[in-house]
């Protein structure tokens, strides 16, 4: 702790960090429009287009002069990122492909210019292979005010035009038909993309600027559908990256800076991937499992109604119990899964044991036999509905939303009851009306059925 309250008091530190603070909450912001707008590899292209540019200025001019440099990057960029666009618009080749044409011809240029640099022999004078890999070391004054500046820039362009740039990611269309200029509207994005990876250039390298482009942005994404929220998100996860990798590189020697922004960058967006709590590993998982529990609990729920029905068709009792061999029969599920099931339906009194001696007979208790004729109901509905899609295909239900009976108007409803009855599948098994104020039936499924039939 006392080294970074140090490194803070450091003034070159403190530039440096500053400068990778700035570069990444820039990048983080646009790289969320970058994501929406599909030009993921756009920010990859622009800066190994870059390269050329940067040599050229320096061939030109003879020595290092950042603004130089910058102004040669953004050129060699912005003329990257048109030749992208006018080759998409103009042939039938893909985005990516032209992307991945003028990534590599265009690095390609600067490899040969990098390399007659250094065989001139003032290689070491010009510092352009810290735009390979980035030196976030070497950023000065000059260098944090150049960024600070266009970061700024970028930020309150950013914005002043959210809602038309937000247009112009999902509906450019519709922006086009109450008059926005989306054509203007899509090169200043990818202006204000060239100039975003521009900056960075310098601290991050030519190769692994996409990274800081696009890393916080899809991190982001995960834990927020709004675009607002996610343009704030991105912008924190990339700003925390800057700091984050430049306190890191210099706790430890010789390590370079860039690569490790780019590194806590993508520790974040595996903490995103897994702990995010809709779209999150962890999140989905836990569902799904929620999700089996349920299936299992109402599928063993369906199989004891399914029995004593047959039984109480036949003319004997209901309640005599069913093993488990029984119920996997009718629902198939694992041994271990329909054990542990039963014992959380005991738990909720929702079955009971039969027979003392035994554990594996079992049947339904009454408010079980409630929420198992409930369910019962609502599948065989389904099971209508589904049977006659000639008749009901244009009805949306969704099963996971509620009950049929909820879902559909009550006309529907009669004739849905109508062909239970006449494909003999109505359940004849009717539960009492003694739960129907049973406060924790209600709290287990929801409302006390009073519609379609159920009781």
């Amino acid at each position: 702790m006392e080294f970074v309250v140090h490194l803070f008091d450091n003034p070159n530190a403190s530039w440096v960090i500053t400068g990778c603070l700035l570069l990444g909450l820039s990048s983080g912001v646009l790289g969320c429009f970058a994501l929406f707008k599909k030009y993921s590899l756009m920010g990859d292209a622009v800066a190994h287009a870059a390269l050329p540019g940067i040599c050229l200025a320096y061939m030109l001019y003879g020595t290092k002069s950042i603004g130089l440099f910058m102004i040669g990057a953004s050129l060699a960029g912005l003329l990257g990122a048109l030749c992208i666009g006018q080759i998409s618009a103009h042939t039938k080749i893909k985005p990516d492909t032209a992307m991945a044409v003028i990534l590599t011809g265009f690095f390609g240029i600067g490899i040969v210019l990098l390399t007659k640099i250094s065989q001139s022999g003032n290689a070491s004078q010009s510092g352009l292979d810290a735009f390979l890999f980035g030196k976030a070391a070497s950023l000065v004054g000059i260098d944090v005010q150049v960024i600070s500046v266009v970061a700024f820039i970028l930020l309150a362009v950013t914005f002043f035009l959210f809602k038309e740039l937000k247009l112009l990611c999902f509906d450019p269309q519709f922006g086009k038909g109450i008059g926005l200029p989306m054509g203007a509207l899509n090169t200043l994005l990818m202006l204000m993309i060239v100039l975003a990876v521009v900056i960075g250039l310098q601290a991050v390298g030519v190769v692994l600027m996409a990274a800081m482009l696009i890393i916080p942005s899809v991190a982001a994404r995960y834990w927020t559908e709004k675009l607002n929220y996610m343009v704030i998100l991105s912008g924190t996860f990339g700003a925390l990256s800057g700091i984050l990798g430049t306190i890191l590189s210099a706790l430890t020697p010789n390590l370079p800076t860039g690569p490790v922004i780019v590194l806590a960058a993508t520790f974040m967006f595996f903490l995103s991937l897994l702990f995010a709590p809709e779209r999150g590993l962890l999140a989905k998982l836990l569902r799904h499992l929620k999700l089996r529990k349920k299936i299992v609990l109402e599928n063993i729920l369906q199989s004891l109604y399914d029995l004593s029905e047959k039984d109480y068709v036949k003319g004997k009792s209901p309640h005599t119990g069913y093993t488990i061999a029984q119920m996997k029969h009718l629902r198939p599920h694992h041994q271990t899964d329909i054990e542990k099931g039963l014992h959380d339906l005991r738990k909720q009194g929702l079955v009971v044991n039969t027979t003392e001696s035994s554990k594996n007979n079992w049947s339904l208790s009454e408010r079980g036999l409630q929420v198992a004729y409930s369910i019962t109901l609502n599948d065989r509905l389904y099971e209508m509905l589904l049977m006659n899609q000639a008749q009901y295909g244009s009805i949306q239900v969704d099963q996971e939303k509620g009950r049929i009976q909820d879902q559909v108007s009550e006309q529907t409803l009669h004739e849905l009851q109508g062909l239970l009855s006449d494909y003999n599948r109505k359940p004849q098994l009717i539960p009492q009306l003694a739960y129907k104020f049973d406060k924790k039936f209600r709290d287990y499924y929801e409302g006390a059925p009073s519609k379609g039939g159920d009781v």
